[in-house]
């Protein structure tokens, strides 16, 4: 197994942070500090530590699907003793949030240990779908609609698309679902704020299949087998996170 990827496994960090460790020589294999990346290791027979820590990967993953409501941060620690998403879930070595939402987003939230997974799940190249319904300031007609589907800038000659929708009318808003495959920061309100609609209110109702259906705002529950399985077949691997 590659080191990146079992760092990855690990839940230490995505694979690209990983090799970002790696290079910065914080990643030691059987008391000698790795100084390329693609060094192949057998976990079962070496020594794999970061920064001094021998690390193992968990003996068991954990799925929780997180209905995450606003005002909490997406992160595993914050250092000014903020609510975070890890404040609503069990505790269990290694966990971190798939993504990121922002602080007054609410909705899906995957959470796990399984960092192979993970990662594939939040690159661009699985196309994962993730979908959104959004208020936003204004009245949105079709045309508007249709640039949404046609590609918008947001910036840095970045040019997004969604499929899109409009859902109601109330107060002179609109409320509007969109289905975005990219990941980019903070995408959906950057591109109704390049159109004229800022967004007022967002909520992620889906999330690679996955939704909120019978979670109240602020509660969790864990993944079935079944939609374990899903996740891993639409990103490639087969159970425990190992590839195809």
């Amino acid at each position: 197994m590659q080191l990146n990827k079992y760092l990855a496994l690990c839940g230490i960090a995505s694979r690209r942070k990983a090799n970002a460790l790696i290079l910065q020589r914080r990643v030691w294999v059987n008391g000698k500090p790795v100084e390329r990346l693609g060094v192949i290791v057998n976990p079962e027979a070496d020594s794999i530590a970061l920064d001094g820590n021998i690390l193992r990967a968990p003996d068991r993953f954990y799925y929780f699907l997180l209905n995450k409501p606003a005002g909490v941060l997406t992160t595993v620690y914050d250092s000014r003793g903020r609510k975070t998403v890890m404040d609503l879930v069990p505790v269990h070595k290694g966990l971190y949030p798939v993504g990121r939402l922002d602080k007054d987003t609410e909705g899906v939230l995957l959470i796990t240990n399984d960092g192979n997974l993970a990662y594939r799940l939040a690159h661009p190249k699985y196309k994962i779908e993730k979908v959104y319904e959004a208020w936003v300031s204004g009245k949105m007609k079709p045309k508007h609609i249709e640039k949404l589907r046609s590609g918008v800038s947001i910036g840095q000659n970045v040019i997004v698309n969604g499929e899109a929708k409009i859902l109601r009318y109330k107060n002179g808003n609109t409320l509007i679902e969109i289905r975005i495959h990219q990941g980019k920061k903070r995408q959906v309100k950057r591109m109704c704020k390049a159109i004229g609609f800022p967004v007022l209110s967002l909520t992620r109702t889906c999330f690679a299949g996955l939704t909120a259906e019978g979670v109240p705002r602020g509660t969790y529950r864990e993944l079935a087998s079944e939609e374990i399985c899903n996740l891993y077949r639409m990103t490639g691997l087969t159970e425990y996170g190992r590839d195809h």
